[in-house]
C-alpha cells in the first residue's frame, strides 16, 4: 500500500493530465457536454419510477423517485468507473509503448475521473432532497467513507479486467453487459429492506434463507446503496451487517487484483 501510495504522489501530475484527458475526449464536440454524466441515472429514475407504479415496489416512508435516484449514484459510479478503468490500458497503447511509469495509474485514474460525474450527481440528489422537503442529518457524515468503499469496489474490477483486457479485447466488451446484470442482483430498483423482509422475517427460503442473504451481501453493492440511502435519505446508521460480507469479499480480492495487475503489467507493451 505504502509503495501505490508513493506512485500516486510521485505521478501526480501525470494523473491529473489523464484524468482532464480522459474527461476532455468523453465530452468533446458532445452538444450536451458534462449533461450527459446526469442523463443516465435521470433517464433511469423516470423509468424505473414508471415500472413501480404498475408493480407497486414498496420504497416505504422515502419517495420512491429520490429512493431509486440515490441508489443509482453509487451504481452509475461503479459500472462506469469499472469499465472505464478496464479499458483503460489499451486506450493507452501509445503512452505505454513510449516510456515507463507504473502503469496501475491508468485505472486508478479512470476511476477518480469519475468522481467528477458522481459530484454533478450530488447537486441533483440536493435539488431532489429540497423539493421533497428532506434534510440531511450528521449521518451524512459517512458518505465519504462510503464513497471510499465504492471506489476499492471498482479498482478491484479495473485491475483484473485492465489486465485481462490487453490479452482479451473481449473482456472490454463484456464486462458492461455483466455489470448491467449484476444491478438486478443489488438493491437498484428495490430497497434492501425488502430482501431483508423476504429472508430474514418470512424465511421465503426455508432453512436456507439466512445463508442466501449472506450472499446476497456478498455483493459490496448490496451494503453500498443501502448504506447510501440511509445515511442520506433516512437519517440514520449504515447496515454494517449488510456491508460487512461485501467489505470481506473486497479485502480478499483487491491485492489479488492487483498483484495479477503488476505480474502481467511487464508484458503490456509487447503484447499491445
Amino acid at each position: 500500500m505504502l509503495t501505490i501510495a508513493k506512485n500516486l504522489y510521485d505521478y501526480r501530475e501525470l494523473m491529473a493530465t489523464l484524468a482532464w484527458k480522459n474527461i476532455a475526449i468523453r465530452y468533446k464536440q458532445a452538444y450536451l457536454g458534462i449533461a450527459w454524466a446526469i442523463l443516465k441515472p435521470v433517464t433511469l429514475m423516470l423509468i424505473f419510477t414508471l415500472v413501480k407504479s404498475f408493480v407497486g415496489i414498496e420504497s416505504g416512508d422515502i419517495p420512491y423517485p429520490i429512493l431509486v435516484f440515490a441508489a443509482l449514484m453509487p451504481w452509475t459510479f461503479f459500472q462506469e468507473s469499472a469499465s472505464d478503468g478496464v479499458n483503460s490500458v489499451v486506450s493507452n497503447t501509445a503512452l505505454i509503448k513510449k516510456i515507463y511509469f507504473p502503469r496501475e495509474i491508468f485505472p486508478i485514474t479512470s476511476v477518480l475521473t469519475k468522481l467528477v460525474e458522481l459530484g454533478i450527481n450530488f447537486i441533483i440528489l440536493a435539488g431532489l432532497m429540497a423539493w421533497y422537503g428532506m434534510m440531511p442529518t450528521a449521518y451524512i457524515l459517512w458518505v465519504p467513507l462510503i464513497i471510499a468503499y465504492t471506489v476499492l469496489g471498482s479498482l478491484t474490477i479495473a485491475f483484473v479486467g485492465a489486465a485481462i483486457n490487453v490479452y482479451y479485447r473481449d473482456a472490454g466488451q463484456a464486462l458492461p453487459v455483466l455489470l448491467s446484470l449484476l444491478m438486478y442482483a443489488s438493491p437498484v430498483i428495490y430497497p434492501l429492506q425488502l430482501v431483508k423482509d423476504k429472508l430474514l422475517v418470512q424465511q421465503a427460503a426455508g432453512e436456507w434463507s439466512d445463508a442466501l442473504y449472506t450472499v446476497y451481501t456478498l455483493n459490496p453493492l448490496a451494503g453500498i446503496i443501502d448504506a447510501f440511502q440511509s445515511v442520506v435519505l433516512r437519517g440514520a446508521p449504515p447496515d454494517l451487517n449488510a456491508m460487512i460480507p461485501g467489505a470481506v469479499m473486497i479485502a480478499i480480492l483487491l491485492p489479488m487484483s492487483y498483484l495479477y495487475f503488476k505480474r502481467a503489467e511487464s508484458y503490456f507493451a509487447d503484447v499491445i
